[in-house]
């Protein structure tokens, strides 16, 4: 769904680009309370892992084809103001070094894919697991069905923003009939990635799972026919290997690499979602090129080699490393100012003996 240049018009982008920094720095703040050192690193993985699997286009209709948005993904993992800026830092290498959605086009790109696939699906999550049994199948359960409702909510909110400023006199009415429909075959796409990727560190981590974090049943106990909470032990410590986030961190890199890699030149060709409805419905006609249409990485391939897989394999594999290297590193510095933020709060008083 990643909207090029020339599809909406200036002033409409220019306020997008507004909504989308002040959210980031909103975000930024935010992602201090969520990050720790476990989930720093893993950050910048789930912003790899995002930007693997979209390369990953799936087909779902006729001639079209769709792909992870990521926003629940990231979200449920490690909580929403950070999913708000792994995805924000998977388009923002998209667009500077793909030439993958437009660079005018950015904080449009970022308010519909990052922002309201993250919010609609966190906050209808987090409403799922307060009403459903606390288990980890309930979380796997509420991600998928929040995953599913993300994606055609952000195809409607494309609709909203190209109806305030689209470039070109179409009708509406049509256009949000198809982003909607085939955005809702997207999501199932979406869901059902979601669902299979949450369980998976669910089974392994659920500690590093941040909607799985305080779901632990509580026993009960009868005391004088009433039932009341039972106490709860001291938790064991866990051993350190237990405890390391490496193994989960080296095996989602290992499977980002082989998906971008290797994987995705058996992707989809079809136009995903958006692109078919604007060469069906006209709202391309005044698309215009990407800024930096002639990069060496443009159109996930890179210049001068001339086997088409070999090419895209490279492309996936740049992609990867740039990306959880830009992640992790906005990341680890967002933690660290947490850090000082706290070590600057103790007082003298708070030190002496």
């Amino acid at each position: 769904m990643h909207a090029p240049d020339g599809f909406i018009n200036a002033p409409v982008s220019a306020a997008a680009g507004l909504v989308a920094a002040g959210a980031i720095a909103v975000s930024l703040r935010g992602a201090r309370r969520e990050l720790d050192e476990a989930t720093a690193p893993l950050a910048g993985l789930v912003a790899a892992f995002i930007f693997a699997v979209q390369m990953l286009n799936f087909p779902v209709a006729a001639g079209t084809s769709g792909h992870l948005l990521g926003g629940a993904l990231a979200a449920i993992l490690v909580g929403p103001f950070t999913g708000i800026l792994c995805v924000s830092v998977v388009l923002l290498m998209q667009a500077v070094l793909f030439a993958d959605g437009g660079l005018t086009a950015l904080g449009v790109n970022i308010t519909d894919m990052a922002i309201v696939t993250t919010v609609v699906a966190y906050a209808l999550f987090r409403g799922l697991v307060t009403v459903l049994p606390r288990t980890r199948r309930s979380v796997t359960v509420a991600s998928l069905v929040a995953a599913l409702v993300s994606v055609p909510a952000s195809a409607l909110v494309f609709t909203l923003l190209y109806a305030v400023g689209g470039t070109a006199d179409v009708s509406i009415g049509k256009v949000a009939t198809a982003m909607v429909g085939v955005h809702v075959l997207i999501g199932i796409g979406e869901a059902v990635i979601t669902a299979l990727t949450v369980g998976a560190v669910i089974a392994v981590r659920p500690d590093l799972v941040h909607g799985a974090r305080g779901l632990k049943q509580r026993l009960k106990l009868r005391v004088n026919g009433e039932l009341v909470d039972a106490p709860q032990a001291a938790p064991e410590p866990a051993p350190a290997a237990a405890r390391s986030s490496r193994t989960v961190w080296i095996t989602g890199l290992v499977a980002s690499l082989v998906l971008a890699g290797f994987v995705s030149f058996y992707a989809s060709a079809d136009p995903d979602g958006l692109e078919k409805v604007a060469t069906d419905h006209g709202i391309d006609q005044k698309a215009e090129e990407h800024a930096i249409a002639d990069s060496p990485l443009a159109d996930y391939g890179v210049e001068d080699v001339d086997d088409a897989r070999l090419s895209g394999g490279l492309a996936g594999v740049i992609g990867v490393g740039v990306t959880v290297v830009a992640g992790t590193g906005v990341f680890w510095a967002v933690r660290r100012r947490r850090t000082g933020d706290a070590a600057d709060a103790v007082s003298p008083a708070d030190t002496s003996v």
